[in-house]
């Protein structure tokens, strides 16, 4: 299963009129050129093409087709999938709902059951909002996606051997994403600075 790309921007495919909130790249890793959908406003912001780019990658397997989706954090990787197991939201719906609400506001408007927030999304009715809400609501605040939203942004590498060692010491992995929603500290800081803090936030 692929879970994380790292690489190099090739190409960002025009934006296609019947999908306005999605677009296809092509991301070149060791010589091989993966095609990934991502949300619009996310490409919107990605670097000149030729600079360097790393995703959290969701692979769909149908029988005819393997389709990337990727997103720049693992925090939106995670809630594109709750989004996919509820009955009636599919790939596209799914990146509508987070190119057009973001990842904290979509998950607000989850938690708290604003319908009327939800619709705003392309292709998401009233019905639809209401088994999002039904079906996610208790789910993604016990799992604080709240507080995973706001968490920093940091290389894959660094944030696995950050979970790894939190997770040997005994701390949960809601643990592990509550300090790092609570710590701040300059760009820039070593694994070594980060545990550090994590671990005096922790202990608390």
């Amino acid at each position: 299963m692929i879970g994380w790309l790292q690489g190099h921007l090739r190409l960002a495919y025009p934006p296609d009129p019947t999908r306005k909130t999605s677009r296809t790249i092509i991301l070149a890793v060791q010589g091989v050129g993966y095609e990934v959908i991502v949300p619009a406003k996310t490409c919107a912001s990605f670097p000149a093409v030729g600079s360097p780019l790393e995703l959290y990658v969701h692979l769909q397997v149908r029988e005819d087709n393997l389709t990337l989706y990727g997103f720049p954090q693992m925090a939106e990787r995670e809630l594109f999938r709750q989004l996919l197991q509820v009955s009636g939201v599919g790939a596209h719906s799914a990146m509508a709902l987070l190119d057009t609400l973001g990842l904290p506001d979509l998950v607000r408007a989850i938690v708290t059951n604003n319908h009327r927030l939800l619709t705003l999304a392309p292709g998401i009715g009233t019905k639809t909002a209401e088994r999002l809400a039904l079906e996610l609501k208790t789910k993604l605040a016990n799992q604080r996606f709240l507080d995973r939203a706001s968490a920093p942004t940091l290389p894959p590498q660094m944030m696995e051997e950050i979970e790894l060692t939190l997770i040997a010491l005994g701390y949960s992995p809601q643990e592990i994403q509550q300090a790092l929603a609570g710590v701040s500290l300059p760009p820039g800081q070593d694994v070594e600075v980060w545990l550090k803090a994590l671990i005096s936030w922790l202990a608390q």
